[in-house]
């Protein structure tokens, strides 16, 4: 049964990550979208609507390998987590079917409005398609962080008889003081994928000398929505959803932030290896008591470390989930980095002419991709050991009648067929930029 759960989480981990690697950008892309649409309007530039009509059919592409590798990462809830999908369906299938018959058919319709319709549509039509296509998209991600959120912090249930969950309070669900910043730090990231996509595309049309105009057009959108969206997931939404863990999950932040013991004045560790035996901090680089005074506003505030807190309430894999945090936080800093260096020349009016710079831009673009990856792993992983924070254990939410024989085939299946999936996707964009913004 442990090599089940194990496969069963590996299977479902898979599908989940690699999906999220098309909607993140979709997400951040539609509001880039609008932007270049206002754009074109107000000063009546052809070079914007063109702009436009390029990133819509990278959008396009996006959109459907997001469709074709979410859907099995749902049925993925009935064949894998039967129990789960019983015990918790009364809740996770509200918001599961909003999005599906609000957010998607929003979104997909007035996507091929935006691709197709533009002549009959007229260009404030066409606008407007193009903010639906954007407001479709963040609404699909609100619902799924409520899923989520609810996931993370149980609200607005009531258990029945049979000891399933359901609905009491069904704005209690879509208002669960854990969505808010989860939410908006989730879209914000979304952005900054987009952004730094659309700033290599830019580069790379630099560099190459190459659609020149439109590179350059790319790239002064890209680096201002790229240093506002770089600045904001770090503070204020990736610094108040910290501050939702340490309230709601105080045994997480002590995981993430690799606090062992219970102190006061407790450092902000910036790298380090946490060691499992000796319950320590090998090698730590850190500022002085400044964890405290980020959770707490206060220098000598208390902070809670891991065996403050029984050991069977522990985040199964700690160093994983420390690792992940890390990273994205790491990332993040690089990111506000480069970003506010090439706003920087750009209002210099040297950002096309510096080549290292236009490079940096132009191979940084996995490195979002990474972030997103690693912060929704650290909000998985943190989880644990918990599918339903405090009321389902991992363990108690799997099929039983699932065999890991069974789950490691598919596992397999999947690895194959997204493989091929990922070869076309990448064939399909590549041609797309070669193709240029003005076929």
């Amino acid at each position: 049964m442990e090599d089940a759960l194990l496969i069963a989480r590996l299977q479902f981990a898979f599908t989940i990550m690699y999906h999220y690697l098309f909607p993140q950008l979709t997400m951040g892309l539609g509001l880039l979208i609008v932007t270049m649409k206002w754009i074109a309007l107000h000063k009546n530039d052809e070079r914007y609507n063109q702009s436009a009509r390029f990133w819509g059919k990278i959008f396009a592409i996006n959109f459907a390998m997001g469709v074709v590798t979410g859907i099995p990462m749902e049925f993925q809830f009935g064949t894998n987590w039967a129990k789960f999908s019983t015990f918790a369906g009364g809740v996770i299938g509200q918001t599961l079917a909003m999005e599906g018959m609000f957010a998607f058919f929003l979104e997909s319709s007035f996507l091929g409005l935006f691709i197709f319709g533009e002549k009959r549509l007229g260009p404030r039509g066409h606008f407007g398609a193009a903010l639906a296509v954007f407001l479709g998209s963040w609404l699909s991600g609100y619902f799924i962080v409520a899923t989520n959120a609810w996931m993370q912090n149980p609200v607005g249930y009531a258990v029945a008889p049979d000891g399933t969950v359901h609905v009491n309070d069904f704005w209690a669900l879509l208002l669960n003081p854990w969505l808010g910043w989860q939410y908006v730090h989730t879209m914000i990231g979304s952005v900054i994928t987009a952004s730094f996509v659309l700033a290599a595309v830019g580069a790379y049309y630099v560099l190459t000398d190459k659609h020149t105009e439109h590179g350059k057009t790319f790239l002064r959108i890209a680096v201002v929505a790229g240093v506002i969206s770089s600045i904001l997931v770090a503070f204020p939404t990736g610094d108040a959803q910290i501050k939702n863990v340490y309230k709601y999950q105080p045994v997480t932040f002590a995981a993430m932030e690799g606090i062992f013991e219970t102190k006061e004045g407790v450092e902000l560790v910036l790298i380090g290896q946490p060691d499992m035996e000796k319950m320590k901090i090998d090698n730590p680089l850190y500022v002085p008591n400044f964890l405290s005074f980020l959770t707490h506003f206060s220098w000598q505030a208390e902070i809670k470390g891991l065996q403050a807190f029984p050991k069977d309430q522990w985040p199964t894999n700690i160093p994983l989930l420390y690792y992940g945090y890390h990273i994205m936080v790491g990332l993040g800093t690089i990111f506000i980095a480069i970003m506010v260096l090439s706003v920087f020349l750009l209002w210099r009016g040297t950002l096309f002419s510096n080549r290292r710079v236009l490079w940096i831009l132009m191979l940084s673009f996995p490195f979002p991709y990474i972030a997103n990856t690693a912060g929704w792993a650290t909000a998985e992983l943190g989880r644990q050991p918990w599918l339903v924070y405090g009321l389902m254990r991992t363990v108690e939410g799997v099929s039983p009648n699932v065999s890991a024989g069974n789950s490691l085939f598919t596992l397999l299946g999947f690895l194959g067929l997204y493989f091929v999936i990922g070869v076309l996707f990448l064939m399909l964009v590549i041609k797309k930029i070669n193709q240029g913004p003005t076929t």
